[in-house]
């Protein structure tokens, strides 16, 4: 077990080591008194004396690149899981056990970490992360890259190629902090060197122009409507759908039929398009929705 010297992790690792390991009947025992008394005490002698294996399988998967003290901490807690339903009865010693659950806690921490894209899901997720580099590599070493390779390393996990291509690239990715320099050295991070989505004053300002120039435009187009028709246009068209009138409420206002409200509002939509569009035109616009506006 390799150990860092002269670091608060190293000294972490001696202290864990220095804990006396317990036999079979010092396990039995303690197991017994934690769980009939629920004797916290030796709830604690119990774990102590197992940390050892923790940071044992920690120390294996280091080669994902994620602090050790975390990938211990994640182990730590896989311990006292498997503490709570460790069965001494069924003859298995509490370190064959435990093991499951230690790597199991960590396995998921390094997937969780690894990147916020997901890599998949359930066993294809597992499966794959832990195992497609080395697959790769052998297949590699036997057909070169390419398309054999990436069809051998999809049949050898039962997936199609293109989710094969897919996985490879997002498991060869990681994912960057924004706030990190733009190169070393820098004192610009990457996020300043992003296109802002806010449009600069200049562009602000057109906009405001240009949406009141159409607004004038369908207000005049409006104006241009006999009573009846602006009545249908207000209440049936402008309104929010919760609001607006059927057009049998608008026939009754009028005094006419439904059909005959119907009809008046397909002569006042046919005006304001066509009127619309001889003002875009004069006014040389061409970003009115006039189906929309109508």
């Amino acid at each position: 077990m390799a150990i860092l010297p002269n670091s608060t992790m190293s000294r972490y690792i001696r202290l864990v080591n220095g804990f006396p390991k317990l036999s079979r009947e010092e396990e039995s025992e303690l197991w017994h008194r934690w769980r009939d008394g629920l004797d916290d005490r030796a709830k604690n002698d119990f774990v102590r004396s197992n940390l050892r294996h923790a940071v044992a399988i920690a120390l294996k998967h280091r080669r994902y690149g994620l602090p050790l003290a975390e990938l211990i901490a994640e182990g730590n807690v896989g311990l006292v899981h498997a503490l709570s339903k460790f069965e001494p009865e069924r003859g298995n010693l509490f370190v064959t056990y435990a093991a499951y659950w230690i790597r199991a806690y960590i396995l998921n921490y390094i997937i969780r970490c690894w990147s916020l894209v997901d890599v998949g899901s359930g066993p294809l997720r597992s499966k794959v992360f832990f195992k497609l580099r080395r697959e790769r590599v052998r297949i590699h070493n036997l057909v070169g890259e390419g398309e054999l390779a990436d069809k051998l390393l999809a049949e050898r996990f039962g997936v199609s190629r293109d989710q094969m291509v897919g996985t490879m690239q997002r498991l060869d990715s990681r994912d960057l902090s924004l706030d990190l320099p733009a190169f070393n050295g820098a004192t610009t991070s990457i996020l300043d060197t992003l296109p802002s989505p806010i449009c600069n004053q200049e562009q602000a300002y057109l906009d405001s122009l240009e949406e009141n120039r159409m607004r004038n435009i369908v207000r005049t187009a409006f104006d241009a409507l006999d009573k009846r028709e602006k009545l249908i246009i207000e209440n049936h068209l402008m309104r929010d759908v919760e609001d607006e009138l059927s057009l049998a409420d608008i026939g009754r206002r009028l005094g006419v039929s439904k059909e005959r409200a119907r009809q008046l509002e397909m002569r006042a939509k046919c005006k304001l398009r066509k009127r619309i569009m001889e003002l875009s035109g004069s006014q040389g616009l061409s970003g009115i929705d006039v189906n929309s506006a109508a």
